[in-house]
């Protein structure tokens, strides 16, 4: 029977997405994995794969559109194997009498089906030469994680190039028409009428692309409902500015381009472990603070689309140049629209590092549900005195902004306190560049 591939769940409650290209055609064959449509939501434009192979019966949806979580996308024909829900709502079988342990991931044998797995872990299970069938998911219901994949990467050889599967040619991308104009949510605030502009002189309306509006949408969300407070800062870099020069070239002889944000993104994460409130979520609710014991940052990255959030995991326990590296791949794949949602989901803490463009301090909004963002402007030589003589310093402005329900300003200038000590004394953040 013709099998129906539907909008999966997107997690952190998102409900709905706008399909921005439709990557194959109806009779085409495609293979697992392959792609097939991009999608804009939150902050967020990916590449949704295929989460089986077959032939292409019928695309229900256009460029443009948006849908609800459960719309079905795709409806593939039948090719004689059995029918197989989307791997990203996959539920898992009951376990046989008297069994025990997680049940084998879904699609762990030829013809069982798709395997169940995110398309960040299906990716890498291609970087690693992994075939995902052959890996027994430890996840809820036989999900193949991660940690998984780099599992049975480490238990045996990795194939020969000649091995990897081809991917199939990618089809023409229809671009999409961004459709008619509509309203932003509300928060329960009616503003006033808008008077008639066109009174004064000729006016253009452009609707909001989905992402513009997202984005509107969430910091209108933020600053409605967090009391916002501020505390500035500056750090002298000067050494670590040279540290940074002196090592520029051999760690891109290494393939990293580093940066003084796998610096911040370091340092915050240290200084977040001393200062757990500030890697935490506010339950109004329930009235309690949930204190995340992980370290997943996310830096702002500027694309012309607009501003995503892409989240670089474990960040405390990773060496700065494997931080500079990640990013480095990660703020690539965001710029090219090919960031998995994976990429974009379970950050503890933000920072917006806007130095590059230029300005002397920034007062960013918080990245709600979170509780904190670090701001960061362009540093610049200026003169400090230092045991009584004046002399040249790079300073970096820093701005904490952080939830005042959670933390009083003391405890904000105690913990931005602890970055500029990071920041100053670099040798506790580079141990692994020698």
């Amino acid at each position: 029977m013709p099998r129906q591939f539907t909008l999966p769940d997107l997690g952190e409650g998102l409900t709905e997405a706008e399909i921005v290209a439709v990557l194959v055609r109806e009779g085409e064959v495609v293979g697992e994995d392959a792609p097939l449509l991009e999608v804009e939501t939150d902050k967020a434009q990916v590449e949704i794969p295929s989460p089986i192979g077959g032939r292409v019966e019928k695309i229900h949806v256009a460029p443009g559109q948006t849908v609800k979580v459960g719309a079905v996308l795709v409806t593939f024909a039948d090719n004689g194997g059995p029918a197989a829900a989307p791997a990203a709502a996959a539920r898992p079988a009951p376990a046989p009498p008297g069994s025990t342990g997680p049940p084998p991931a879904r699609g762990s044998a030829p013809g069982a089906g798709p395997v169940a797995a995110t398309p960040a872990t299906r990716r890498l299970a291609r970087e690693l030469g992994v075939d995902l069938r052959a890996v027994r998911g430890s996840g809820p219901g036989g999900r193949v994680l991660d940690t998984d994949v780099r599992g049975a990467a480490g238990a045996r050889p990795a194939p020969a190039a000649s091995e990897a599967r081809p991917q199939p040619a990618a089809a023409t991308r229809e671009p999409a028409t961004g459709g008619p104009a509509k309203p932003l949510a509300g928060l329960g605030l009616e503003p006033p009428p808008l008077p008639r502009f066109e009174q004064w002189g000729p006016v253009e309306r452009q609707p909001l692309s989905h992402l513009r509006r997202t984005i509107a949408e969430r910091m209108t969300l933020s600053a409605t409902l967090i009391p916002h407070v501020t505390h500035f800062d500056r750090a002298d870099i000067t050494e670590l500015d040279a540290i940074i020069t002196r090592n520029f070239e051999p760690a891109r002889a290494r393939g990293v381009t580093l940066t003084l944000t796998a610096f911040l993104l370091k340092a915050a994460a240290l200084a977040l472990r001393a200062h757990p409130e500030f890697n935490a979520s506010l339950d109004p609710a329930a009235g309690e603070l949930i204190l995340k014991r992980y370290y997943h940052l996310g830096i702002a990255v500027a694309t012309p689309r607009g501003l995503i959030v892409p989240v670089l995991r474990d960040v405390d326990g990773k060496p700065v140049l494997e931080i500079g590296r990640e990013l480095g791949a990660l703020a690539q794949r965001v710029r090219d629209g090919r960031a998995a949602l994976d990429d974009l989901r379970g950050g503890t803490f933000t920072i917006t590092n806007v130095g590059a463009l230029g300005g002397t301090a920034a007062i960013p909004i918080i990245n709600y549900p979170e509780v904190a963002i670090l701001g960061v402007a362009r540093a610049r030589q200026e003169p400090v005195v230092r045991e009584g003589q004046i002399v040249p310093r790079l300073m970096l402005p820093i701005t904490l902004t952080f939830d005042h329900r959670v933390a009083d300003g003391a405890d904000g200038a105690r913990f931005a306190t602890a970055i500029v000590s990071l920041l100053e004394a670099p040798e506790r953040l580079i141990g692994d560049l020698g």
